[in-house]
């Protein structure tokens, strides 16, 4: 046996638990997402319940290990050595290829990277074979690729997408019809009735997709419930809705129960059907190598993975505790999850996705259908409607993405609809489903609002449009990949190997390096869910004092790279200011949410606040709007500063040290006698700028050589300074009038 497939053995395995916890990060999202955005328990609690499922679900994987051993190709037709490159090269690709998509905080299908992987990695197997061997043609190509369950997935994303968001309004509409925002009174009476519905869909589909193929069900029992499934849908129901009543009454929140319940069969459904995403390809390419070296031909024809394969049960709870270890700390897992509850959120959510053409566009067709339909109804029925949509006000609603009612819902809706894709034999994605059932039902829920919907459509539009780029990018990059190991061999295997490694490892040490500098374990943000009026004061607080502390820094260093020609540094300083700015932005854009939590404070206290918020958003705008041209001077290798600029802007940043100093100072005392002291500085400052500027203008006069870029990016440094201090000024005083009148309000 050569070396390398030892090698390749090893790489497998690494890459085997890689791919499990860069695919659970991916696919937690399908069912954490209901329990964590209704709050239904804490998140020890869902994640216990989910790692139950999980544990249980790993062991029921076995039959689906065969979509890796011959679901995409024939492996009669390759011989070991091509297997193993296939393999690896699938590996490689999907591990990358899923981790990118964490990093973006995307959620993306992991059946269908897989598929695509290992059609792209055959077809490049084949068209190696047809190349190498005369006696082949490119129609041959057929033989040894079975494209048709590429060509299904791709049909079943079509009609997924669409029938799982038309499913999950519906059901959200006629639901909250039922039972409005106020479902207390409603749900006492037909609470079991419709959570029996919601438990029964939950456990056929955990019965027949989650555990079909672990042995707990005779191929009796099954065909049994197959031939009278209505029946024994409806003694389900009554039994259900019967049990459900009693608890019901008992004060048991059946709501609660219907939820953990759908966590878990999802979970289960997961680990039982997705675990041959994460570890089949390493187990199929191990059993290959077991083969091989059995019979001691490498080139031996790699038929036997057409055999069923006995599961080992060892691996499997391993690849369990793996993933429950991952579901429990990943902070990936957590920015994924993010995704969809930001975009089905009830809360008025910070905008991620910016709104593009086809979003605005959408939304005017919308807005006019709406009017439409108000003119054609009667008003007593438009009125009648809109009685059951009159959401909860923010007290009321706490900090939940969205209530109990919608949590069922797309719990159900997404069982119901797998379990009747699988009935069919189509290859519906969890992902797929889950996702848009979710987004279905915050549509009919009135979440999209006119403020909101532009953003919100085009955050679904960039989910789904990563949907198919996932199935282009996974079958290009894995036919690169392997037709390099098929041509290359063993050079080519370290070479990707060590790309990969790298790609990996920048991405973790840069992650961290984000959070390592001197803002990290501070609260950027001015106000939490959870926070009480005087934690939202405080914060607003460490909040200006830290901009302060930053903005010094940052336009200090920036100036020293500048002089020196430090393209990094500059790079860097660049970075730091922008997420300054972008923070300042998302709290302009919070400031409603942040002014009811001033409710109880005098308006005047809330109006210093609304003043504190704009001039933090101007101070970062002005050191934005220095560092970035500073940094484009120097990294487009423009001719630098020169001596009698650097020796001015030398002197007015001795100055701005000064002015910054006397402000922290202010600040972290909380005494603020010397804002006078502040305002004959800054009018000392503003003073050297305009004698600089004319000084400035009478160099450009007398020298026509003069660099023309960096005349401009010095008189810009000048006039953004003035801006940055002007409006530094008017903070700190704001800040003082603000505390002033929290003091005035306690007394």
């Amino acid at each position: 046996m050569s070396p390398i497939f030892t090698v390749i053995v090893v790489i497998l395995a690494l890459l085997a638990i890689l791919d499990l916890v860069v695919g659970v990060s991916n696919d937690a999202i399908n069912f954490l997402n209901s329990a964590l955005g209704s709050k239904v328990a804490s998140f020890r609690t869902i994640v216990s319940v989910a790692a139950v499922g999980i544990l249980v679900g790993v062991l029921t994987s076995h039959g689906m290990m065969e979509v890796a051993r011959n679901g995409v190709f024939h492996p009669e037709a390759f011989t070991f050595n091509e297997i193993m490159f296939l393999y690896v090269g699938v590996m490689l690709t999907d591990v990358v290829l899923l981790d990118g998509f964490n990093k973006l905080g995307l959620p993306t299908s992991t059946t269908v990277s897989m598929i695509f992987e290992l059609l792209g990695s055959a077809v490049a197997v084949s068209v190696y074979k047809i190349y190498t061997d005369s006696s082949l043609t490119l129609e041959s190509v057929g033989s040894l690729v079975n494209s048709g369950k590429a060509l299904g997935m791709i049909s079943a994303i079509l009609v997924s997408v669409v029938l799982s968001f038309i499913t999950g309004a519906l059901i959200m509409y006629i639901s909250r019809l039922l039972f409005t925002f106020r479902y207390a009174k409603p749900f006492k009476r037909y609470g079991a009735l419709w959570c029996g519905v919601a438990i029964v869909g939950i456990l056929y589909f955990a019965l027949f997709k989650g555990l079909k193929s672990s042995g707990l069900m005779t191929s009796e029992m099954s065909g049994y419930v197959s031939d009278h499934i209505y029946m024994v849908l409806l003694v389900a129901w009554i039994a259900a809705s019967a049990i459900l009543w009693v608890l019901q009454r008992l004060k048991v929140s059946i709501l609660k129960i219907t939820i953990l319940s759908g966590t878990f069969a999802l979970a289960l459904a997961f680990a039982g059907n997705d675990l041959v995403n994460f570890i089949g390809v390493p187990l199929a390419g191990i059993d290959s190598y077991r083969l091989a070296d059995a019979s001691g031909n490498m080139n031996m024809l790699m038929g036997a993975l057409n055999d069923p394969e006995a599961a080992n049960v060892g691996l499997l709870a391993i690849a369990g505790v793996v993933m429950v270890i991952t579901l429990f700390f990943s902070s990936d897992a957590r920015k994924v999850s993010q995704t969809e509850l930001t975009l089905a959120s009830q809360q008025d959510e910070n905008k991620r996705f910016n709104s593009t053409p086809f979003s605005r566009a959408l939304v005017r067709i919308s807005v006019n259908l709406s009017n439409y339909y108000r003119r054609v109804l009667p008003n007593s029925w438009v009125d009648a409607i809109n009685r059951r949509f009159i959401p909860l006000s923010s007290e009321e609603r706490g900090n939940s993405n969205f209530d109990k009612i919608r949590a069922v819902v797309n719990l159900a809706s997404a069982a119901i609809l797998i379990c009747i894709g699988t009935s069919f034999k189509l290859p519906l994605s969890t992902t797929y489903v889950v996702f848009m059932v979710s987004m279905g039902s915050s549509l009919s829920d009135r979440v999209w609002g006119r403020d909101s919907a532009v953003y919100r459509i085009s955050g679904v539009v960039a989910v789904i449009m990563g949907w198919f780029v996932t199935a282009f990018i996974a079958f290009c990059a894995t036919f690169i990949f392997t037709t390099l190991l098929m041509w290359f061999g063993g050079w080519a295997l370290a070479l990707i190997v060590i790309w990969a490694g790298y790609m990996l490892l920048r991405r973790f040490f840069y992650k961290g390096s984000k959070t390592a500098g001197p803002e990290a374990g501070k609260r950027s943000e001015l106000i939490d869910n959870d926070d009480n009026p005087q934690d939202v004061l405080y914060n607003c607080t460490l909040t200006v004092v830290n901009t302060m502390e930053n903005t010094h820094r940052i336009y200090n260093h920036m100036l020293v790279s500048l002089f020196t020609e430090n393209r990094h540094e500059l790079k860097r300083m660049v970075e730091e200011s922008e997420r300054m700015y972008h923070e300042a932005n998302k709290r302009k854009y919070g400031i409603v949410a942040v002014i009811k939590k001033l409710e109880a404070q005098k308006v005047e206290t809330a109006h210093y606040y609304v003043q504190i918020v704009d001039y933090l958003c101007e101070v970062s705008k002005a050191l934005l709007h220095c560092t970035r041209p500073a940094y484009e001077h120097i990294n487009n290798n423009h001719r630098g500063l020169t001596g009698p600029q650097i020796k001015d802007l030398k002197t007015i940043n001795d100055k701005v040290d000064e002015i910054f100093a006397k402000v922290s100072d202010m600040l972290n005392r909380k005494d603020f006698s010397g804002l006078d002291d502040v305002m004959h500085m800054r009018d000392d400052l503003f003073g050297i700028i305009a004698d600089t500027i004319k000084r400035q203008i009478k160099r450009v006069q007398e020298d026509p050589q003069a660099s023309t870029r960096a005349s401009a990016l010095f008189l810009n440094i000048l006039g953004e300074t003035k801006t940055m201090i002007l409006q530094a000024r008017n903070l700190i005083k704001s800040e003082a009038y603000f505390l002033n009148a929290i003091k005035e309000g306690e007394s």
